[in-house]
């Protein structure tokens, strides 16, 4: 018999899925608000939260994350009558269940709760999994932490794996935790970085040549691929390779053989493969750029690594764990952060990413010499014309009604942070939907979010497209 909570703030509804909870023999609480669903969830366990996205005060979607980090960790099943295709993708990339939009059949819902019921368990059962080694990867948003997951399941299986995301995302280090926690991670982890191959020579260096192949082959050479053998290859950057070479790459995993240019035999090669990209592969398929049936191949498992303005969350532990690290290196010891230095760090949107990060604070620590405490004078040149241009841009009165950000509250005090973060947030929300003109893909174009960050956002601040 398993605990359900019904979270939903239409009684008819209530009754109905108390009555179906009743007839499958479990039991069920109800709410008809997030805070008393929340309030409920943290002090009794449940095995499934059926949630409603459309609340008074907010929806559903926010709760979720709040939901799964609870011990009992409950399925999540969406029932909702408002919800559309960006709300369901974004439930998905949650953790969602299922989605089920009102009016719905008894059966339909009958059968997934039995289902989803039955997966808690069985998930409750299993052998709680090793510690997964995460070492060089810092933070604990989220969007990080979900990312994790996604590794550990890759590194249960020999899949194909596909890490996109930005420069500067990590994905290398996303790749070795792969290999880390695999089967293979007694073996050789072979880096390869496809966009630094010279032209001529990639063949060569992936799949190796005999004496006398070509011109300069001077003598035998083992490929990297087959230097991979046992462990794991990846592939960093794959949509820089060739069409010929991608190609034989597609023989050489479907077929666990290649052959060695120059050579008159096959030999058969053992390899997982990690690939990297920041490029859009499907649209290099559909400008032929790419292969499709290698694209299948690779793609095993995908996971998107998040840019680091959708994890700002995570900039403090990046911070402080980077400043630690440069401190044992340089033999200097651990210098302190200042709250206005740490508040600055978090304005930028970080074009190139943890990289771009990491860079910034050793031109600062350096910068900072003996100091014992980074503050904003440390910062490059260019960052602090960056800080000043802000400053000047923004308007000491007024308030978000006339598309301003105000510095001041009503009683003449210093606005919060967060207090002025949110009206920001929400003015350039409403600009963005007026000049987007009602376009999802030219709201994601102009701000270069995600279309899941950009829904996530709007309906924080209660904001929509506008046509």
């Amino acid at each position: 018999m398993a605990w359900v909570l019904i979270l939903d703030d239409d009684s008819g509804i209530q009754q109905l899925l108390e009555e179906l909870i009743d007839d499958l023999g479990h039991r069920h609480r109800t709410a008809a608000s997030l805070a008393d669903g929340l309030s409920m969830a943290g002090n009794q366990d449940f095995d499934l939260v059926l949630l409603d996205l459309d609340f008074p005060e907010g929806n559903g979607l926010e709760i979720m994350p709040d939901l799964f980090r609870l011990p009992s960790a409950p399925e999540i099943m969406i029932i909702t009558g408002t919800g559309d295709a960006e709300a369901a993708e974004l439930a998905f990339k949650y953790g969602a269940w299922d989605y089920v939009r009102k009016p719905f059949l008894i059966e339909t819902v009958s059968f997934q709760v039995t289902r989803a019921l039955q997966y808690h368990a069985e998930k409750a059962g299993r052998t709680k999994p090793a510690i997964l080694k995460r070492d060089r990867i810092v933070g604990d948003s989220d969007e990080i932490r979900f990312c994790l997951d996604e590794v550990a399941k890759a590194a249960a299986t020999d899949s194909s794996v596909l890490l996109s995301g930005e420069t500067g995302t990590g994905k290398e280090l996303f790749a070795s935790a792969i290999h880390e926690n695999s089967r293979r991670s007694d073996e050789r982890f072979v880096v390869i970085d496809c966009g630094a191959l010279p032209e001529t020579l990639v063949e060569s260096i992936l799949f190796g040549h005999e004496k006398g192949a070509f011109t300069g082959a001077d003598s035998r050479r083992e490929g990297l691929i087959v230097q991979a053998a046992g462990g794991t290859l990846f592939l960093d950057e794959i949509g820089e390779l060739d069409l010929a070479v991608q190609k034989k790459l597609l023989r050489t995993l479907q077929e666990r053989r290649l052959r060695a240019v120059g050579a008159n035999k096959e030999i058969s090669v053992d390899f997982r493969l990690v690939a990297a990209t920041n490029r859009d592969l499907d649209q290099m398929v559909r400008d032929h750029q790419f292969r499709e049936d290698l694209l299948f191949r690779i793609r095993g498992i995908e996971i998107r690594l998040p840019p680091l303005r959708e994890r700002k969350a995570d900039i403090p532990a990046i911070v402080h764990h980077t400043i630690q690290r440069m401190g044992v290196r340089y033999g200097m010891g651990t210098k302190g952060v200042a709250t206005e230095f740490m508040d600055v760090l978090q304005q930028f949107d970080w074009p190139g990413n943890v990289r771009e990060l990491i860079s910034v604070l050793e031109h600062a620590v350096a910068n900072a010499g003996a100091d014992p405490t980074l503050v904003p004078k440390h910062f490059p040149s260019k960052y602090r014309t960056a800080i000043l241009a802000r400053t000047a841009n923004a308007c000491p009165e007024g308030g978000p009604s006339n598309g301003r950000v105000a510095f001041q509250d009503a009683a003449g005090g210093v606005v919060k942070w967060m207090d002025y973060r949110k009206q920001a947030e929400k003015i350039y929300l409403q600009f963005l939907s007026q000049s987007s003109h009602g376009s999802w893909q030219a709201a994601c174009k102009f701000s270069g979010l995600s279309k899941t960050r950009l829904y996530e956002l709007l309906n924080k601040h209660g904001v929509s497209l506008q046509n």
